[in-house]
Parts: structure tokens; C-alpha cells; sequence
């Protein structure tokens, strides 16, 4: 299996048209993985137009996190939530750190929800692609 990376990316310029966008976002993806992995995330793609990405967030409240969208970048903040300082902890494995979480997401991809439940926080995308952007028939002529 052939691995894509920076070094061969340019050979699929050879084969394409009209991508330079979309091979602009995959080199800024490359150069920009400097995340800290906190806090873990799953993406599951639900329906062909429908996607949930769920993040760990144990210990936040719906007044710690906040959720944005502009325009194709969806960013996650959450703001780490008081602590006692009266507890003396013997082992504090849960984190509960402020962070902030960025995704790309595709043209004509919107939010339409998200929800907290049970420390993790769902959040519902959908694609509406125009009616001029679905497969059409093309009619040949004789």
C-alpha cells in the first residue's frame, strides 16, 4: 500500500484539474499536526451526507464548552472547569484541561446540533450540496 505524503503529493497535480484548493488544504494538514491529542475524538460517518464527531469531555459542563463554525473550519473550546483546592488528590488521571480543537470540514457541511451526554459531546454535521453540484445525465447528441 502506497502511502500519500508531502514528498509525492505534486503527482496527482499531473492528473487533475481544479483540485489546487483542496491539494492546498491536505499540505496545510501535513505542516500543521502539531496537536496534542487532547481531548480524544471519534468521527463516524452516520448516513452518504451525515457525520458525528464525539469528544471525550469528562468533567466539562455546556458552560465550559463552546462550538463554532466559520465557514469550513468547525473549532471545539473548552474552558477547563473550576477545581476544589481544599481536595488533596492521590492520583488526578482525569484531565480537565483547557483546550481548543480544530476541524476542516468540506464545502456545503454545516452543524446542525450538539448535544453533551454523559461527558461526551456530540456534534452533528450534514453536507446539502445544491441541487447544480448532484450527478446529472448529460444528453448526447447524433
Amino acid at each position: 500500500m502506497t502511502r500519500i505524503t508531502t514528498k509525492n503529493l505534486p503527482d496527482f497535480y499531473k492528473a487533475t484539474v481544479g483540485f489546487d484548493r483542496l491539494f492546498d488544504e491536505m499540505e496545510r494538514a501535513f505542516t500543521n499536526t502539531t496537536s496534542t491529542g487532547y481531548p480524544p475524538y471519534n468521527i463516524a460517518k452516520v448516513t452518504d451526507n451525515e457525520y458525528v464527531i464525539s469528544l471525550a469531555v469528562a468533567g466539562f459542563t455546556m458552560a465550559d464548552l463552546e462550538v463554532t463554525q466559520d465557514g469550513n473550519k468547525l473549532t471545539v473550546t473548552g474552558t477547563a472547569p473550576q477545581t476544589d483546592d481544599s481536595v488533596e488528590y492521590l492520583y488526578k488521571g482525569i484531565a480537565g484541561r483547557s483546550f481548543e480543537r480544530e476541524f476542516r470540514i468540506a464545502d456545503h457541511v454545516e452543524v446542525v446540533g450538539a448535544k453533551l451526554e454523559l461527558g461526551v459531546l456530540n456534534i452533528s454535521l450534514k453536507q446539502n450540496l445544491p441541487e447544480e453540484l448532484l450527478p446529472r445525465k448529460i444528453d448526447i447528441q447524433g
